[in-house]
């Protein structure tokens, strides 16, 4: 098995509530993938709800082997929901991959 977490930042320029509405849209169309990509057996993201959170999200992810997380990163569902709700909207990313 083989987790990929990734850690996100938000760009500065949107205000809290609008950070609301992208982290629920980030939460819903990545988790959305769930059973829909070969390899992927969990997807799940976080939201902080501690103030000493340093990221404003956190999408933890599981698959059967480094090859199906290659697959992942290219298939197309992944590829909108990241161009569509995650890309635009972040300033920063994390990434850590590692077997499990």
């Amino acid at each position: 098995m083989v987790k990929h977490v990734i850690l996100w930042n938000l760009k500065d320029e949107y205000t809290p509530e609008e950070k609301a509405a992208i982290r629920a849209g980030i939460k819903e169309g990545l988790e959305g993938l769930a059973g829909k990509i070969p390899g992927l057996v969990d997807i799940k993201v976080y939201l902080p709800t501690l103030p000493t959170s340093t990221a404003d999200v956190m999408l933890d992810s599981t698959f059967e082997t480094a090859e199906a997380l290659a697959v992942y990163a290219k298939h197309p569902l992944h590829v909108a929901v990241a161009d569509g709700k995650v890309r635009p909207y972040t300033k920063t990313r994390a990434c850590l991959d590692f077997e499990v």
